[in-house]
């Protein structure tokens, strides 16, 4: 059995200035995004330049950020925006969805893709390889924090988050970091290091973090103000994740179906 270390969520105070872990991470998680996709562009030698791949990121740090932001609000704390719509804009309190920061990156993505004259789905298919860098990098920085803690367990490896109670957890922060993060970027940079045909790589990656996402949910304590939504085991999580699921498997049908139809032709 484990404790959890407890970390200072401030990494960096001077003065009045403080700088938090999570903010460290989310740069992280941007800068690795850029860089990777600099990377891939170099050595590709895709059409995309060095000066739309800062603007692809720009784009998509405001789309997860806002969207993070309102999904958090809409999905999982509705009735207290109901009762008080400024607490919207109180982000000093935290509180992040990744299902709603993917669709904000989905809409922030649709109007970048109209200001270079893209493709929307050939913007989608080309930084959906970078992503899971940075979603590693974010359940890392839940893990720091203390937050999103697993369920109580009696495997070897459980951990005592002494900040919620004296029991055995899972660590489904790390659960995620790995499966989220490790597994599936090299899944997905594996698979786009060749030539696919549209709309399949935003497909694995809708499929790939769905599934890991659902399955992870099974070990990852239920937001206390919501609990299972349905059955006494679905969560918020998953009833978010499943469409991804169905999302990414019709990509990837009719993205080989019309390679096919190509090929015939």
């Amino acid at each position: 059995m484990f404790t959890h270390p407890q970390f200072d969520p401030v990494a960096i105070a001077i003065g009045p200035i403080s700088i938090h872990w999570y903010g460290i991470m989310y740069i992280v998680a941007f800068g690795g995004a850029w860089a990777l996709a600099l990377y891939r562009t170099k050595h590709q030698r895709s059409e995309w330049s060095t000066d739309q791949i800062s603007d692809l990121v720009f784009y998509g740090a405001l789309g997860a950020v806002l969207g993070g932001r309102i999904g958090y609000v809409f999905f999982y704390n509705f009735d207290r925006f109901l009762d008080d719509p400024l607490w919207l804009f109180y982000i000093w309190e935290g509180g992040m969805s990744f299902h709603g920061g993917f669709l904000g990156v989905l809409l922030a993505f649709f109007f970048f893709s109209k200001s270079i004259k893209k493709a929307y789905f050939e913007v989608l298919d080309f930084i959906a390889p970078f992503a899971p860098f940075g979603l590693g990098a974010v359940r890392f920085a839940n893990f720091i924090n203390g937050e999103l803690w697993g369920r109580p367990t009696d495997v070897a490896w459980g951990m005592v988050f002494p900040h919620v109670d004296q029991l055995p957890r899972h660590a489904s922060q790390l659960y995620e970091f790995a499966l989220e993060g490790v597994v599936l970027f090299a899944l997905l940079w594996w698979f786009s290091s060749t030539a696919r045909p549209r709309f399949a790589i935003s497909g694995l990656f809708a499929i790939g973090y769905g599934s890991f996402r659902f399955f992870i949910e099974y070990f990852r304590e239920p937001d206390m103000d919501i609990g299972f939504v349905a059955f006494d085991w679905l969560t918020m999580g998953q009833l978010l994740s499943a469409p991804m699921i169905v999302a990414g498997l019709l990509l990837l049908f009719l993205a080989y179906k019309n390679e096919r139809k190509l090929a015939v032709s």
